[in-house]
């Protein structure tokens, strides 16, 4: 299988250290992120394998970096699906390298050797060539009825202004993006943390906004990179807290 089913009709994939994941309710499906450009064939095989090919009704973006949109205008032609973003990453979606950051990348990928075999194998899946998507619809903060899965969007602004986390209380998951990271690929280290600087837009609010969900019903905590967290956000976010900025 290419997928692992995490929680309760939530299945997740990866590829070059991104993850994407599908979550199901009712015949229905939406993608969560659509990762880099090498993942499109993966997406499609996962879909076919999972028997949703014909069943997928929207992608939702948790933020409009490149390494999470890579597979987008491919996914809304092919599907003809709608792609669902905060507002305040519309631009980011459409133009997917034009995002603040705090600091410079390149540095901080050469002060952290660790890094380099994550970036090459990110560069190797089109982290270069991401195309960006337009006319996506506004994903606002509140229960998205209309979703698989009923999740609720909360705002949860910092490693960029517009990123969303989805809770999905009835399934006790939460899926952060990369508000919180059991891999940080800028610095190779491993554990829950927020995004280095150098993919960050403000550090300080990005650590303020993980108390939106810290006290969340919730055992797993699904990330934009790295392993699942199979505890509570609670405990994810104190370790995060500790760990800080990079």
């Amino acid at each position: 299988m290419l997928t692992s089913e995490v929680a309760e009709g939530i299945h997740w994939l990866e590829h070059a250290h991104v993850n994407v994941y599908f979550v199901e309710q009712d015949g229905r499906v939406m993608i969560i992120d659509a990762g880099l450009p090498g993942i499109w064939p993966r997406i499609r095989a996962a879909l076919r394998e999972l028997g949703f090919e014909d069943s997928v009704v929207a992608l939702v973006l948790t933020h409009g970096h490149f390494d999470h949109v890579g597979a987008a205008a491919r996914l809304r032609t092919h599907y003809r699906l709608p792609i669902l973003v905060h507002p305040d990453d519309a631009y980011i979606a459409a133009h997917p390298y034009r995002y603040k950051h705090e600091l410079n990348r390149v540095a901080v990928v050469l002060r952290n050797p660790r890094s380099l075999p994550i970036i090459g194998r990110m560069k190797m899946a089109g982290a270069l060539t991401v195309r960006g998507v337009t006319d996506t619809l506004p994903l606002v903060p509140g229960i998205a009825g209309n979703l698989p899965g009923t999740p609720e969007v909360i705002h949860v602004p910092g490693h960029t202004a517009g990123h969303v986390a989805l809770h999905f209380p009835d399934r006790q998951t939460l899926i952060v993006g990369d508000a919180l990271v059991t891999l940080n690929p800028y610095t190779g280290t491993k554990g829950p943390q927020i995004v280095s600087g150098a993919a960050t837009a403000n550090s300080p609010q990005a650590l303020d906004s993980l108390d939106r969900i810290a006290a969340l019903p919730a055992d797993k905590v699904l990330t934009g990179h790295g392993e699942p967290w199979l505890s509570s956000p609670a405990d994810a976010v104190a370790i995060a807290k500790l760990n800080g900025p990079s």
